[in-house]
């Protein structure tokens, strides 16, 4: 399992087409347990490059707090699970309680 959540000041950044960056955590065969963080630049926003260029790195797993409902079906053509609504916090929080079920989902933070 491979999860992208997009940041910006360290937190997720709760409009994910706009973000800074992406924290990309490699998780454990057992998927309890985080291996390896990276933090990467984003490419500049353009409809439907983030699904491939995410894809393309391996990720599996999206963490937002909101992304537009095209975006989730390109990710979801892809075969990358998306799970919107998430409470902005650090990047690290918020994969340590995804990976325990603890994680706290509400609306999608996005409109469109």
């Amino acid at each position: 399992m491979k999860i992208a959540v997009p940041v910006a000041n360290g937190k997720l950044n709760l409009h994910f087409g706009h973000c800074v960056g992406f924290d990309i955590f490699d998780i454990s065969e057992d998927g309890k347990t985080v291996v390896t963080k990276t933090a990467i630049e984003a490419p500049p926003h353009e409809p439907g490059l983030l699904p491939r260029f995410l894809g393309e790195m391996g990720v599996t797993h999206i963490i937002a707090g909101g992304m537009g409902s095209r975006a989730q079906d390109l990710f979801k053509e892809r075969g990358i699970t998306v799970c919107v609504g998430a409470e902005c916090d650090t990047s690290d929080i918020v994969v340590s309680r995804f990976l325990d079920g603890t994680l706290i989902t509400g609306s999608n933070a996005c409109d469109h």
